[in-house]
């Protein structure tokens, strides 16, 4: 895929017909241009985003189309939450070219024509279509297939983990006011023993009254192994000497209903990471990222849902722009100034990327070396976050490399592409 400034400009002709639209959540606002940016009429266009809404669209850019002769039609707006999502579909439906432009052109330039602050529904369109004319767009990837389900089912868990992390920390938070001992016994909370007697005698008054024997017929009840008389006799002791507030029936009833959701949103997560895994594995060469030590199935899920079809991308450096690891340098005249990364991109990329190059360097060999290397080389050390980054960058190459070559991973290689013997570096 071409994205330079010369390509897309190219794509603005003579027999283009630019539509610049402002999108709403239930209305959006259209006005249309030739490739000069000189405006054909000057009412703006208004209508629901509904059926009747879209069909009245393209009656109006066809009436366009035939007035000005143009040839073809390029469709540009912001990327307005999820609003864009419906009518985008409908503009590539009816054979147009859809192109977005980005929120924070649109507020930079947005006082060229008039001076003026203002930001209006009748004012954007005609700034974004000359954003489109100036070549200053992006070509809206919109995944399909088992690249669709996966960002739909990766999002889905990201939103069950961070609601069972809320009620986690409400469930601890319980357990420090009424029972703060439980935490000491049971360092994780979550354990099936503990949530047992949790939902059955919460508080310590209740533990003491069942006694060990209580306890250990509860987890008798449910055929639990690896627990007996001994964790038993560790929690009624813990009971007995709790310094928790004396908690009564609506206490109780809370935290029944916290340990009900968290049993829910268990369930929940294990059913959307089996859908996952089964959706993964559809990927072509998917098996070769996963051989990788430390590369797990959801780290590779969460990569393949932001990146998509692999194939699209004509090198890694791609990918590395699309996660806003592409380096920037602030530098005017004889000042030189620090470079970072520009963080213009997916910042889920970026964070997933991150989460998975953390673990690497402290599990797998191949990448601890790497890493090492780059932060006690001679010339030119890095800082910890920045070789880090260096890292991720590293990862995104082999796996384009592993996903478009379908070669199998090669750890020696890894080392020698970063660390060379010549550098007067030693390779672990």
């Amino acid at each position: 895929m071409d994205y330079t400034q010369n390509a897309k400009i190219a794509q603005v002709t003579e027999k283009s017909l630019i539509i610049g639209v402002d999108i709403g959540s239930e209305s959006h606002y259209a006005r249309a241009f030739n490739w000069r940016g000189q405006e054909y009429g000057k009412k703006v266009f208004h209508f629901n985003d509904d059926v009747e809404g879209y069909k009245a669209f393209k009656g109006w850019v066809e009436a366009h189309k035939a007035r000005t002769g143009a040839e073809t039609v390029i469709v540009g707006f912001e990327p307005t939450g999820h609003y864009w999502f419906s009518f985008g579909r409908y503009v590539k439906q009816m054979g147009m070219m859809l192109v977005l432009v980005n929120p924070y052109h649109v507020k930079q330039i947005k006082e060229l024509d008039d001076n003026s602050p203002k930001k209006t529904d009748f004012k954007d369109p005609k700034t974004i279509a000359k954003l489109v004319v100036d070549g200053r767009y992006s070509i809206p990837y919109i995944p399909e297939g088992v690249y669709a389900e996966l960002r739909q089912a990766v999002s889905s868990r990201d939103r069950i983990v961070k609601e069972q992390n809320a009620l986690t920390n409400r469930i601890r938070r319980w357990l420090k006011i009424y029972f703060p001992e439980y935490l000491k016994v049971y360092t994780k909370f979550s354990a099936e023993s503990g949530l047992l007697l949790l939902e059955k005698a919460p508080l310590p008054a209740e533990i003491v009254e069942l006694g060990v024997d209580g306890v250990t017929q509860i987890w008798r009840e449910q055929k639990l192994r690896a627990v007996g008389k001994k964790r038993a006799e560790t929690l009624v002791e813990a009971a007995k000497n709790s310094v928790g507030i004396d908690g009564g029936a609506c206490a109780k009833l809370e935290l029944q209903l916290l340990l009900s959701d968290f049993r829910t949103k268990q369930a929940q997560l294990e059913q959307v990471e089996a859908v996952i895994e089964a959706e993964v594995l559809k990927v072509p060469h998917v098996e070769k990222l996963l051989a990788i030590k430390g590369i797990g199935l959801i780290t590779v899920a969460g990569f393949l849902s932001e990146v998509g079809e692999i194939g699209r991308f004509d090198s890694p450096k791609q990918i590395q722009k699309l996660a806003g690891l592409e380096l920037k340098e602030n530098s005017s005249g004889k000042h030189k100034g620090q470079t970072s990364i520009s963080k213009r991109g997916r910042k889920k990329l970026r964070k997933i990327l991150f989460q998975a190059v953390l673990p690497l360097i402290r599990s797998n060999a191949e990448f601890s070396d790497v890493y090492r290397y780059y932060t006690t080389r001679q010339k030119n050390p890095l800082k910890g976050k920045q070789a880090v980054i260096a890292v991720g960058c590293k990862l995104i190459r082999i796996f384009y490399t592993l996903l478009t070559k379908g070669v199998d991973y090669d750890a020696s290689r890894m080392r020698l592409d970063i660390i060379r013997p010549a550098d007067g570096e030693q390779v672990a």
